[in-house]
């Protein structure tokens, strides 16, 4: 029957549909603890397609699965049934209205999309959470979603105003407050929506008493069908099935388009961020915050707080804390008036210190100031993922609980008293101005006693909310996780009652079943126990020994969506530029969790459907840094990539782009003639032809005078500083000299000895091709040189960041057990760093006037320097030239990738990815501003794409410096 599904909806469907393994396995999962088999995936383009979709569905009777971003937290979006991805095609905003301060959107437009053109206008989307750089408003009206801010704005049924839909037989409606006189009319159809119409105000009047007794009362749930909103509909309330509907966790219908209310964006916001010496001291000041009436109040703890520490993403964090907190409490103001902003700051501390809540109070006023510690609150649920271990995982199963914050205190002593006694770990954090604490416990589903203690642990929670008069679902809504005890929590009448909803809007069970009514056991298909088997042995090149071996280093991501952001950052900038499930670092990961899980790993490594999930892969090491998991998809790829080779050999051109050093010591020693054949067309032509090298692309120019020459031929005197040595990198040593001997004549002016280390590669481009073999033994001949031929302690610095930070990284995953990588690891250190503390002791000076003074240069950051160490170094070194104004541009990845970018298979991906944020932020600078980007193929990048020269920031400060070069 797959095949003639499959079949059918081909026919019917523009979108792309995909029934392949690879695909289904994809989107078994979400950012819940389940994961469960679709029977495949449709990718609809607009409204008739879902409902084209729909209706095949029904007819072969599969369930329908909708899904955005896939981040639901309690199962919403996985299922048996056909998967409908939202998000890659219906993502457009169809209409904005500043003046009725309305918007019509696709259920694919992410939160970020939509708060970014309604800024425009001073206006937002009023539901913030903290998934708003991926999330969609498909997936926020599917879950009810609300955010820090709901205390002041709600949550997302308060702000829909109408919703375009598809039912489940296929059919389309529009939901949208009716008055008496209108519901009567549309009752008359003889349709399923006629039907709704009829039955519906029927089945609400007929349980007035158990809607009224059975909801609960706490304002803040997403849980069960709202039937509280249609009660008491009539002449003087509207019969809103549009709100109605929100929270239904897509079992009613599918919205396709969505009318939303936008609110004025306010245009300042403070923070006060108490500091406390333990949670409950941390919670206990709850209340006296609400008292001067905040924009909203959240809480982290130390769980949190020392994650972050770990994280180079949030390492800004240490330079703003005053102590070391068990538990900050985050309190924001919002309005246009600073100075009665600053007063609630004031009022908020005085009332703290009065009543001996927390021992220190920081005010940030700025944006600058509140950046670090902004991005560590909006992050706390993917540093919190991190911290588990193996199959041990922070799981979402009891965190979506609320109270009246009057109770939060003694709640929250009561839930950790639970905890304690089934002597289970968790991180807390959330919203406590309305009473929701994030809490996950650290469970492993492969124990079976775990399981039965997760589920104890549920049912106590359940029962202790609803001794405070809370609800179990505040804003992640039912799913998989909780849906089993809404009977318990709605009592038997009123539970039935919304089966009836679920019956008279789905008859057949088509719309996402198991979900909020007739739900499974929460302990049913569970992730790490039902879905995967044991990883059978596979030999690997790399070592993955210190997270479990490779499939454990994939199977490390937990689905939280982060590499979906098309803003902001560098990850992931292939899907950025396809909008494809399977081009983000969490596709990519449980493709390789499947592979992995095969009987024969190494026959699946070099599969040809798994080579094309990881093959526009830029291996830009962004994910190590930005994905809260680490999932280090470049070490990930280049291991498969090798497996790959040795399955169905090398190609050709993998074998060139290995011999790089070869090739570019080759064309330095016989240069100008070897820069000739680039610059003749015919050649580039039979170039692409014969090894797929983009005729468009520009090769690099050799330089005859290479840096090694150059180095012979000068007089080197002993330095006071000491000795540093020079990587003498396979790059910019043939092709770009002039940066390596600015950069040693700046370190020889601030007193150093600079011995030129070019004895081989390390291995970089091999590793990038998947040459594993290769890159070993070119690793261990520059590691052995460097630890014998160099001055012991002496530091190791170069100007590319892809080979001096391969020192660091995979070079210890090549060589684990040879103690002379992780000395010459110790030793490298960023050339920008040795220059600040020169010019910062008086060493190195530069004049105070030079033909920068007056200039502005912004800065492009190379993808493994960001990843490694960050930008910090490089931008306090331009900082230090006098006149000089300088700014880092969020530009994400170049897109040029080393040899990606030459090839031609992936050359309009590469100018895609520099379109979508480099070129653009290039284009807005005035002529006069100079560019300066690390990366040797950043440079060649916007060259390429922006026509603009960019200089390596060594080069700059050299100028500055001035005189002989």
């Amino acid at each position: 029957m797959t095949s003639l599904l499959e079949d059918a909806l081909r026919a019917r469907i523009t979108g792309e549909v995909a029934f392949d393994d690879y695909t289904r396995h994809l989107f078994s999962r979400d950012a819940s603890m389940y994961s469960i088999m679709p029977r495949g995936v449709v990718f609809p383009v607009d409204q008739e397609d879902v409902a084209a979709a729909v209706a095949t569905a029904a007819e072969f009777g599969v369930p329908v699965v909708p899904r955005g971003a896939g981040t639901s937290l309690a199962g919403q979006t996985v299922g048996p049934g056909l998967v409908l991805d939202l998000s890659r095609h219906m993502n457009r905003i169809i209409a904005l209205d500043p003046v009725a301060r309305t918007a019509v959107v696709e259920p694919g437009v992410v939160q970020d999309q939509l708060n970014q053109a309604a800024a425009a206008h001073g206006l937002m989307f009023g539901p913030d959470t903290s998934t708003s750089n991926r999330a969609t408003i498909g997936g926020m009206v599917g879950n009810n979603s609300a955010g820090s801010g709901s205390l002041t704005f709600g949550m997302t049924i308060d702000h829909v105003r109408a919703l375009d839909v598809v039912l489940a037989d296929g059919s389309t409606a529009r939901l949208e407050p009716v008055s008496e006189t209108e519901r009567l009319r549309r009752a008359e159809a003889d349709t399923l929506e006629g039907r709704i119409y009829r039955e519906l105000p029927e089945l609400v009047t007929a349980h007035e008493d158990a809607i009224a007794k059975g909801m609960p009362m706490f304002w803040r749930r997403a849980c069960g069908y709202r039937l509280d909103r249609l009660s008491g509909y009539g002449d003087d309330k509207p019969f809103d099935l549009a709100k109605f509907v929100v929270g239904a966790e897509g079992t009613l219908v599918l919205a396709t388009r969505i009318e939303v209310d936008l609110v004025p964006k306010p245009r300042k916001t403070v923070y006060a961020v108490g500091h406390f010496e333990t949670t409950h001291g941390a919670i206990s000041a709850t209340l006296d915050a609400l008292s001067c009436g905040p924009h909203q109040v959240e809480m982290m703890d130390k769980t949190i707080l020392d994650l972050s520490r770990r994280k180079i993403e949030y390492a800004d964090l240490g330079n703003h804390l005053v102590g070391d907190p068990e538990a900050l409490l985050f309190v924001s103001f919002s309005g246009d008036d600073e100075t009665v902003l600053a007063a609630k700051l004031d009022e908020v501390a005085a009332l703290w210190e009065r009543n001996g809540h927390g021992y220190h109070t920081l005010k940030l006023v700025t944006a600058a100031e509140q950046a670090a510690l902004l991005k560590v609150r909006k992050s706390s649920l993917g540093l919190l993922m991190a911290a588990g271990e193996g199959t041990k995982r922070p799981l979402a199963f009891i965190e979506d609980t609320a109270v009246d914050p009057e109770h939060l205190a003694e709640y929250t002593a009561r839930f950790k008293e639970i905890l304690d006694e089934h002597r289970l770990e968790a991180g807390f954090y959330g919203h406590c101005s309305v009473g929701c604490l994030h809490i996950r416990p650290f469970v492993d589903l492969t124990d079976p006693a775990q399981v039965d203690t997760m589920r104890a642990v549920a049912e106590k929670i359940k029962d202790l909310v609803a001794e405070f008069g809370g609800v179990n679902s505040s804003e992640h809504g039912d799913g998989l996780a909780r849906s089993e005890f809404n009977r318990e929590i709605f009592g038997d009448e009123l539970y039935e009652a919304m089966r009836q909803v679920k019956k008279l809007f789905d008859p057949v069970g088509t719309m996402n079943p198991g979900k909020i009514v007739d739900a499974p056991s929460m302990t049913e298909n569970l992730r790490d126990r039902d879905a995967l088997p044991p990883a059978p042995p596979l030999r690997t090149m790399l070592s993955f020994e210190v997270v479990g071996g490779m499939r454990d280093a994939a199977d490390r991501c937990m689905n939280i969506g982060l590499c979906r952001k098309t803003t902001g950052g560098v990850m992931c900038p292939s899907y950025q530029v396809t909008l494809q499930e399977e081009h983000s670092t969490r596709g990519r990961a449980n493709a390789l969790v499947k592979a992995l899980s095969e009987p024969d790993p190494k026959a699946a490594l070099g599969g040809e459907r798994l080579h094309e999930i990881l093959d526009l892969c830029l291996m830009c090491k962004a994910c190590k840094s930005e994905c809260p998991m680490s999932v280090d998809m470049a070490s990930l790829k280049a291991e498969t990539l090798h497996q790959h080779h040795e399955e169905h050999g090398t190609p050709l051109r993998s074998r060139i782009f290995g011999s790089i050093r070869f090739l570019n010591r080759l064309g330095s020693a016989t240069a100008p003639l070897s820069n000739v054949p680039g610059r003749i067309e015919p050649l580039r032509k039979l170039m692409e032809r014969a090894v797929g090298i983009k005729a468009e692309r520009p090769l690099p120019k050799f330089a005859r005078d290479n840096l090694v020459r150059w180095n012979r031929r000068r007089v080197t005197a002993p330095g006071t500083a000491g000795t540093v040595n020079w990587l003498a990198d396979s790059f910019t040593t043939f092709t770009e000299p002039q940066i390596g001997k600015a950069a040693i004549e700046l370190l020889e002016t601030a007193g150093w000895a600079v011995e030129l280390a070019s004895g081989g590669c390390c291995g970089r481009s091999s590793l990038s091709k998947g040459l594993l073999e290769d890159a070993k033994k070119k690793a261990t001949g520059l590691v052995t040189s460097l630890a014998r031929d160099t001055e012991p302690g002496s530091p190791i610095v170069g100007c590319e960041p892809s080979c001096v930070f391969t020192l660091r990284d995979e070079t210890l995953a090549l060589l684990p057990d040879l103690p002379e990588a992780r000395q010459v690891e110790e030793r490298v250190r960023q050339v920008e760093e040795l220059l600040v503390e020169a010019i910062d002791d008086g060493r190195l000076n530069l004049p105070e006037r030079s033909w920068l003074s007056g200039r502005r240069v912004v800065f492009h950051g190379h993808c493994h320097q960001k990843a490694e160490v960050g930008t910090a170094a490089t931008m306090a070194l331009l900082r230090r030239i006098p006149g000089l104004e300088v700014a880092e541009i969020d530009s994400g990845c170049c897109g040029m990738a080393g040899s990606f970018g030459f090839e031609a298979e992936h050359y309009e991906t590469s100018m895609a990815v520099g379109r979508d944020r480099l070129f653009p932020a290039l284009e807005r600078e005035p002529a006069g501003t100079l560019v300066a980007a690390t990366g040797v193929s950043c440079r060649q990048q916007i060259f390429h794409g922006a026509g603009r020269t960019a200089w390596h920031p060594l080069e700059l400060v050299r100028e500055a410096l001035g005189g002989p070069a």
